[in-house]
């Protein structure tokens, strides 16, 4: 009988040394950027002392594990009062137009009396890897479809044309067990952006699965699949979750098969959550987060 695969954890990468007023605390969401041979410029949320995020990133050798340059400054901070991402950004992941590569992210808000929120926002990724925000509007707002939050979008270009994009939206704050029902759906693009809403893409289930949060999503020759955060609903905290889909469109939820899990002790025995999956050099890796929501930093594994 053939074991399935599995992700073999290879440490913590990276705790941020907080150095900088706006990256104090936290290095959330990982996102790999390749520069050249084995370096990659991970870029990641951080936050102040009152727990607004902004982007920083740390240049590592992924084959060898280690900081090749780090950077005190945040390469993009949360907007300005009254801005929809006034309370932080949460990037998602990277795609590119023609030429020009852009960063999505959820911008945090925080109403006066009311709910927090996000909306999708975007920024243009220069040629030498700095940022710069695309649009003083959300990217993807609320509307009639997604009415109370949106979170965590992953972009990918589809083969016969055209983008393909998966994201999070709430559906209620309590789902009637005390936990939000949050899920993933879908929504496309012929030029990458002007995007149409496609409805629910990942099934779930009240009191096993119904807290979803940044999808990441791989291609290849046994289709598509796609790993994620997820809550049960029943108080526990954030697993990694996965499934499985032939076309991008139909996806099957694989929780068992997910093959990473909480470690025994350390920094990621309490949660692990935010996956970020890419591909080098013929390996496949996984960026992740541990406990606190990421207040522990990074870690890196391989799928084996």
């Amino acid at each position: 009988m053939i074991e399935p695969r599995k992700w073999r954890k290879l440490g913590l990468l990276y705790c941020p040394p907080g150095n900088h007023p706006k990256l104090r605390s936290h290095a959330a969401n990982p996102l790999a950027v390749h520069i050249e041979g084995n370096i990659f410029r991970v870029f990641f949320s951080g936050r102040d002392a009152e727990n607004r995020s902004s982007v920083g990133a740390v240049d590592i050798d992924i084959e060898n594990r280690t900081i090749v340059t780090e950077y005190d400054a945040p390469f993009m901070q949360h907007g300005p009062e009254g801005s929809f991402f006034e309370a932080g950004i949460s990037i998602g992941n990277c795609y590119k137009v023609g030429d020009q590569r852009y960063m999505l992210f959820m911008g945090w808000q925080n109403p006066p009396g009311a709910h927090w929120r996000g909306e999708i926002g975007r920024l243009r990724v220069t040629s030498t890897l700095t940022l710069e925000l695309d649009l003083n509007a959300p990217f993807m707002g609320s509307d009639s479809d997604d009415p109370i939050s949106l979170s965590y979008p992953w972009v990918e270009p589809v083969k016969s044309g055209g983008f393909k994009m998966w994201y999070g939206s709430t559906v209620s704050w309590d789902a009637g067990n005390g936990e939000m029902l949050h899920v993933i759906k879908s929504a496309i693009s012929d030029d990458g952006h002007s995007w149409r809403r496609e409805g629910l893409a990942l099934p779930y289930r009240l009191g096993f699965a119904q807290a979803f949060s940044r999808p990441t999503v791989v291609s290849d020759k046994d289709g598509f699949h796609m790993w994620f955060s997820y809550r049960s609903g029943l108080g526990e905290t954030y697993r990694i979750g996965y499934a499985t889909s032939r076309d991008g469109s139909d996806w099957e939820l694989k929780l068992s098969q997910t093959g990473i899990d909480v470690s025994n002790s350390g920094w990621d025995s309490d949660m692990i959550e935010y996956p970020f999956v890419f591909n080098h050099r013929g390996c496949r890796y996984m960026l992740y987060n541990g406990n606190g929501y990421g207040k522990t930093g990074f870690g890196l594994a391989i799928y084996t």
